[in-house]
């Protein structure tokens, strides 16, 4: 059973930084695409970022593309999402999720940014 489950939400304030972690498990991490999708409140689901370790691949969309950087540890089977620069729109519910496009996802991880 693929089972994912992210941690590190917290309150920051804007311009602050925080590292998403999301642990995995019940599939081959390492040969996975892997990806982060959020949902800030109010609004629908927004994609963040993608990576395939594999081949050293990363994607990231217009929004967060130069603050956020996402990178695996494939060794404990953990995706990283590390937040810079965060601005008060980046307020959402984090979700690691399997494959690109997004196939199963963790519970999520609130991040408020705010002052």
């Amino acid at each position: 059973e693929v089972q994912l489950v992210e941690s590190g939400g917290d309150l920051v304030q804007p311009g602050g930084s925080l590292r998403l972690s999301c642990a995995a498990s019940g599939f081959t991490f390492g040969s996975s695409a892997m990806s982060w999708v959020r949902q800030a409140p109010g609004k629908g689901l927004e994609w963040v970022s993608s990576i395939f370790s594999y081949y050293s691949n990363t994607y990231y969309a217009d929004s967060v593309k130069g603050r956020f950087t996402i990178s695996t540890d494939n060794a404990k089977n953990t995706l990283y999402l590390q937040m810079n620069s965060l601005k008060s729109e980046d307020t959402a519910v984090y979700y690691c999720a399997k494959s690109y496009p997004p196939e199963v996802w963790g519970q999520g991880t609130l991040v408020t940014v705010s002052s």
